[in-house]
C-alpha cells in the first residue's frame, strides 16, 4: 500500500516559517545545494516512524483569507495538543481548527503557521471521546 514519504511547505518567507517549525516541533532545516531555493526538512530520527520533507519559496499568492484548504495537510504526532497549540500562538501561528476528540484514537487540532499553511497535530489517547 502506498504511504506518504515526503511533504512540502510553501512559504513567502522561508526563514520565518523555518523558525516557526524549528521552535514548535524541533525540526531541522538544511539548505539544498541544487539549482533552486529549497530546504530539506528533517522531522526526527530515521529509526522512528514518520516522514521528512522540504520547504520552498511560494511560487504564487497564498490562499485568500477564508478560502477552503487548498493544500495537502500533514499531521504531526505530539505529546500534548494543548501545549503545542499554546506554543503555536506564541510563535505567530493561529488556531485553524480547535482541539477535538477523535473517538478511540486521540485529540486532533489544526493550526496555521505564520504564512497561512495548515498543519495538523494528533495526541494519541484511546480514551478520547
Amino acid at each position: 500500500m502506498p504511504r506518504p514519504i515526503h511533504f512540502e511547505i510553501h512559504a513567502s518567507d522561508p526563514e520565518r516559517v523555518q523558525d516557526f517549525y524549528r521552535k514548535l516541533f524541533g525540526w531541522q532545516f538544511q539548505k539544498w545545494e541544487g539549482p533552486m531555493e529549497y530546504w530539506l526538512v528533517t522531522t526526527g530520527p530515521d529509526a522512528e516512524p514518520g516522514i521528512n520533507g522540504g520547504l520552498l519559496r511560494r511560487q504564487g499568492p497564498p490562499a485568500a483569507e477564508g478560502q477552503a484548504v487548498n493544500a495537502y495537510v500533514c499531521t504531526v504526532g505530539v505529546d500534548s495538543v494543548d501545549k503545542v497549540l499554546g506554543a503555536a500562538g506564541e510563535l505567530g501561528g493561529t488556531v485553524a481548527v480547535p482541539k477535538m476528540p477523535v473517538p478511540g484514537m486521540g485529540w486532533l487540532a489544526y493550526v496555521k503557521d505564520p504564512d497561512g499553511n495548515i498543519v495538523g497535530m494528533m495526541q494519541m489517547d484511546p480514551s478520547a471521546q
